[in-house]
């Protein structure tokens, strides 16, 4: 029986769009959105900082360099984290759960991100159990992210869901014992939970 369900931030609590940030860049170093993608990219920089191995005042220092922009380091993280867009009905979804199950939240993310906007989310206050690949130094699919998840929400893996866009991600989760839910749209994840008899109304 599913007693803990545990959900990814992006793109299922909130979408994003990183070619906003990178509009950014471009207006600040003139260098083309497709050369800034493979150049940031290319570099590791966002997995360095999402597992915590460099500060947000080192991958502010390394981005601007890659992109010869001296922007400021206030306005590279504000134009930074100003990609998100709240996802109403899985906001809704949560609401109702709350109560009737644990719920812990597990994401790829970084200190910029968490700060400026999931901590600020409504529905952040209702996680029983926040696991964050930069305060535990690993990233998803690695075993100990999940192992991380489950001693926080307090639950066996058998008695969790977990809910991530991506594929890899999702079987990740069912790789330590967690059911995963891959999240293909909001009607799809109501059928899913469903399935596993979680009562959402």
């Amino acid at each position: 029986m599913v007693r803990g369900i545990i959900f990814d931030f992006g793109n299922v609590i909130s979408s994003f769009d990183v070619g906003k940030f990178l509009g950014r860049l471009h207006g600040w170093s003139g260098v083309a959105v497709d050369d800034l993608r493979d150049r940031i990219y290319a570099s590791g920089l966002h997995s360095l900082y999402e597992r915590g191995e460099i500060s947000s005042e080192e991958f502010y220092r390394r981005i601007a360099r890659i992109a010869g922009t001296r922007v400021s380091a206030e306005e590279f993280a504000e134009g930074f984290a100003d990609i998100f867009t709240p996802m109403e009905s899985t906001h809704g979804l949560i609401r109702a759960l709350k109560g009737k199950y644990r719920l812990g939240l597990l994401s790829n993310t970084n200190e910029c991100h968490f700060q400026r906007h999931i901590r600020k989310s409504p529905v952040f206050p209702l996680f029983d159990a926040v696991t964050l690949s930069f305060e535990v130094g690993a990233l998803k699919p690695d075993p100990e992210i999940y192992l991380d998840a489950l001693r926080k929400i307090s639950l066996p893996p058998e008695a969790c869901a977990f809910i991530d866009d991506i594929p890899e991600y999702a079987d990740g989760a069912a790789g330590v014992g967690i059911r995963g839910i891959r999240y293909t749209g909001h009607a799809e994840l109501l059928e899913a939970l469903s399935e596993m008899k979680v009562v959402a109304a």
